[in-house]
């Protein structure tokens, strides 16, 4: 298992050098200048000539990469010409590593802008997959064991509906009907984990909610799908011939075979949501990552777009580590693969 896990790591590694390089030449090596998508509608040729210069774009693409780098790892100043510094040093900039750029539309780091948003999308996204996850599969068993039942149907139908309905406009039904007409839930409004775990349960339940609608109702079916497959096996028929528990089938031998498929869609889908649960931010007005980007390509933020995508592909390849090293845990056979 160790080597299993050592393996994947090198991968990741390996993963994460070319999203980087490619996101960076796709933005910074591209025919349009990249200094003039960083002022927005206040570009003049001598905005832009400044910008150029103070966040090194006037340097080699190579140069500019090196540089991106080596800012997750030290310290980076902009401008970081010394002959710049040196004649005007109370306008240096020193963003502390890991320094994603610098954003010269808000007047600060790129890192502290994904900091300020990265909380509280990583709280709608938590909070969104131990609902889809627990009642997807919940239901997707119950479905599976009542099959042609008029459960089976219930849940299949309800389920259907959910996954047909857009985000924000189930975001919009709770937020207007639970939150504000029958006042049977707190206005959303984020609070910080250190300031207590139910206020903190309390003002992400909303966005979370209408997240785990949407995903919770296409693992019903995910589940129920798997569960039908492996529970009409030779095993468990044999596990049942043995007088084996009906519940221990269930959890052992047809649960535990059909993770491997949920398990894969799981951590990609939690991958996507801490890139930036958009739809959700927006319509509850949750200052996350989904509403950093949205403002960033508003507002032509350059280094922000970037940073954001790069953060966003971390999270989804961590997502894929994560599935990996659980797939050796469920499948032993894997590990030797």
């Amino acid at each position: 298992m160790f080597f299993y896990i050592i393996r994947r790591l090198i991968s990741v590694v390996v993963m994460l050098f070319i999203i980087s390089m490619t996101t960076f030449l796709v933005f910074f090596a591209s025919p349009v200048d990249p200094a003039s998508l960083t002022c927005a509608k206040n570009c003049t040729p001598a905005v832009i000539e400044g910008n150029r210069k103070l966040l090194g774009f006037d340097k080699p693409i190579t140069v500019q990469y090196a540089n991106f780098v080596k800012g997750l790892f030290v310290a980076r100043d902009f401008p970081d010409d010394p002959e710049q510094k040196a004649r005007a040093p109370q306008t240096v900039f020193t963003c502390a590593a890991p320094c994603l750029g610098y954003s010269q539309r808000q007047a600060k780091s790129v890192t502290e802008i994904i900091k300020d948003g990265l909380p509280i999308t990583a709280s709608i996204a938590l909070g969104a997959f131990v609902l889809w996850i627990t009642s997807g599969v919940f239901f997707g068993i119950i479905a599976a064991l009542n099959r042609g039942r008029w459960i089976d149907r219930l849940l299949v139908g309800v389920s259907l509906i959910g996954y047909s309905l857009p985000s924000f406009f189930i975001g919009q039904l709770l937020l207007v009907f639970i939150a504000i007409k029958w006042q049977l839930w707190p206005i959303p409004n984020f609070v910080p984990l250190s300031e207590g775990l139910w206020p903190w349960m309390q003002s992400i339940f909303l966005p979370s909610l209408t997240l785990a609608a949407i995903f919770g109702a296409s693992y019903v079916r995910l589940t129920r799908a798997y569960m039908l497959e492996t529970m009409s096996e030779d095993y468990i028929r044999t596990a049942r011939a043995k007088g084996v528990k009906e519940s221990v089938v269930v959890r052992r031998h047809g649960l535990r075979a059909a993770l491997t498929p949920i398990v894969t869609a799981a951590g990609l889908d939690l991958g996507g949501l801490l890139g930036g649960a958009i739809i959700s931010e927006q319509v509850f007005s949750f200052r996350g990552l989904g509403w950093t980007s949205i403002q960033a390509i508003t507002n032509t933020d350059l280094p922000v777009i970037v940073a954001v995508v790069v953060v966003a592909s971390f999270f989804i390849v961590i997502a894929n580590l994560v599935v990996d090293v659980l797939y050796g845990v469920i499948d032993p056979r894997v590990r030797m693969s």
